[in-house]
């Protein structure tokens, strides 16, 4: 889904549009892996499901992360890189995440902000509920 500033034609549509939360806008979760996958399984996963990113879970199935093609061919691409690399070691604590009844306005700038184009959408457990995508 891409996040646009749309234009409003009556103060009860803009209304609306102020309320809107994240669950409004966010993407189906898509395809999902565990940590423990190497990098180069994790890209063809990512090639084979034809997307863009992928959700990591951890074997709780909590979501611990969100990686993407670019961070993946960086790491394999990179010289420290061992075919041993699991995504856990790319994904870390610090992954941002938000909750579907975040407002969109609060999500949209905390993303410009952090410069993130896809954002995991979890519930109060931890498991990935949607993706929140922003185009630049």
């Amino acid at each position: 889904m891409t996040l646009v500033s749309p234009q409003y034609r009556s103060a009860s549509s803009a209304a609306v549009a102020a309320h809107r939360t994240v669950f409004d806008a966010m993407d189906e979760v898509g395809p999902q892996v565990g940590d423990d996958m190497t990098v180069e399984v994790a890209l063809c996963v990512m090639a084979g499901a034809r997307a863009g990113h992928l959700i990591v879970r951890d074997d709780d199935g909590r979501c611990t992360g969100l990686v993407t093609r670019a961070q993946l061919t960086a790491v394999r691409d990179g010289s420290a890189y061992t075919d041993r690399i699991r995504l856990r070691e790319i994904t870390g604590n610090d992954e941002p995440f938000t909750s579907p009844l975040t407002a969109m306005s609060e999500a949209e700038h905390a993303m410009r902000g952090r410069r993130l184009r896809a954002l995991p959408v979890v519930d109060e457990h931890g498991t990935a509920l949607g993706v929140l995508t922003l185009s630049r």
